[in-house]
């Protein structure tokens, strides 16, 4: 692939992109967090990362001393799974490959953050019913579409609600993922709660349809994410725990904006993770996804109805921001602004393994290849060239 003409080259020398900053446990050396990105290159059965490619495209990526890496989603639990190759990190097997990624990773003095995955009702069905696995989501009978429900009963698998002790399992199956993902090396994890995964669907009228303890109401569609979060405080301790959230999300049988009440959730889930910050177990960072800009071309970023500022009123620790910064560096800038704020790029660090560098000189982007996104090969992984090494391949700028 050549350099990007979509991106105009932005340096970001003399911005806090390069001022040092202390989240969780780790001092960063730059505000450059590379996303988690799913790439499918992990081995099946098991669920092994790749131990041929994998440690050597996070070694690329992590070459800038002080990065903040945070993995690809990461499976808790079997249960959990859905996709083939995507990894996970509940077995001896799994431990032991992710340790040489993750030592590659610090020997270049870079972090390491796991991120902890769960589908629900967007697991591949099919793969559940190969596997004697259930197709789970928040509520008996509540699908994500009419598709997925065709599916379910056409391979007698239909949704299961989550049990109460389902859910107990859930909590469980994160904190001793959390504890693999530290036996393997990380420097932390990150709960995926975006996206429309289970604890996404947890936060969601549209999925969580409960009577129970765990719906029914902002507080009890809360209380899943924060079962996990106090465990994983007793546990592992706050300084090592990220948590991620898309509030505007409107994929996946997702409410978005169409949920008056979107923001008053975000907000009451932000409050009591800010709570117990002041007594004392502040997490290391609140990752949020923001909007993308509706035309490839507009110069708005995002809706200007579905702002996530109002984050910063309520939690007062670090904040990652990710979404489309790689096309709109001037979104960037003005992230920056902030002294708290770090900013995450996912496409442009598939592509460009010196993004940090690049970024800070002001120097064009690889642009990336859709198409290899979640191929089984080396292709489109760890063949993409430095900047050095472009300009030795003859790229134009």
């Amino acid at each position: 692939m050549p350099f990007s003409k979509i991106v105009k080259p932005t340096s970001f020398e003399g911005t806090n992109m390069f001022k040092p900053m202390k989240v969780g446990d780790t001092t960063v050396l730059n505000r450059v967090v590379m996303a988690p990105l799913t790439r499918m290159r992990a081995t099946y059965p098991g669920n092994i990362p790749n131990t041929e490619w994998t440690p050597d495209y996070y070694d690329q990526r992590s070459k800038y001393p002080g990065t903040t890496i945070i993995t690809e989603s990461t499976y808790v639990s079997k249960q959990g799974t859905g996709f083939d190759n995507a990894p996970g990190i509940w077995s001896r097997e799994q431990i032991d490959a992710w340790k040489k990624t993750f030592d590659r990773i610090h020997k270049n003095g870079s972090f390491s953050w796991v991120q902890l995955w769960a589908l629900g009702w967007e697991a591949d069905i099919k793969n559940l019913a190969r596997d004697g696995l259930q197709y789970q989501g928040m509520t008996d009978g509540i699908y994500k579409d009419d598709e997925s429900k065709k599916i379910a009963l056409k391979y007698n698998n239909p949704i299961h609600g989550l049990t109460v002790s389902d859910i107990k399992q859930y909590v469980n199956d994160h904190i001793s993922a959390a504890k693999n993902s530290l036996k393997a090396g990380a420097d932390g994890v990150e709960l995926h709660a975006a996206n429309g995964y289970l604890l996404n669907q947890s936060l969601d009228p549209a999925s969580n349809q409960r009577t129970d303890q765990y719906g029914g109401s902002i507080e009890n569609r809360a209380a899943f994410i924060l079962e996990i979060v106090d465990g994983l405080i007793k546990e592992i301790g706050a300084s090592k725990i990220g948590l991620r959230i898309s509030p505007f999300y409107s994929c996946a049988g997702m409410s978005g904006s169409q949920y008056t009440g979107i923001i008053a959730q975000y907000s009451y889930l932000l409050g009591e993770i800010e709570s117990r910050a002041k007594k004392g177990n502040r997490i290391a960072y609140i990752h949020i996804i923001d909007p993308v800009p509706r035309f490839t071309n507009s110069n708005e970023y995002g809706h200007p109805l579905e702002s996530n500022d109002f984050v910063y009123s309520i939690w007062k620790g670090p904040i990652i921001r990710a979404g489309g910064l790689g096309r709109f560096p001037q979104t960037a800038m003005n992230f920056l602004k902030d002294d708290r704020t770090l900013v995450a790029y996912g496409r442009y660090f598939i592509s460009t393994p010196d993004l940090v560098e690049r970024l800070q000189k002001g120097l064009p982007l690889n642009e990336y290849d859709e198409d290899t996104y979640y191929t089984m090969t080396a292709e489109g992984y760890t063949d993409y060239p430095t900047y050095d090494e472009a300009l030795l391949l003859s790229w134009k700028i």
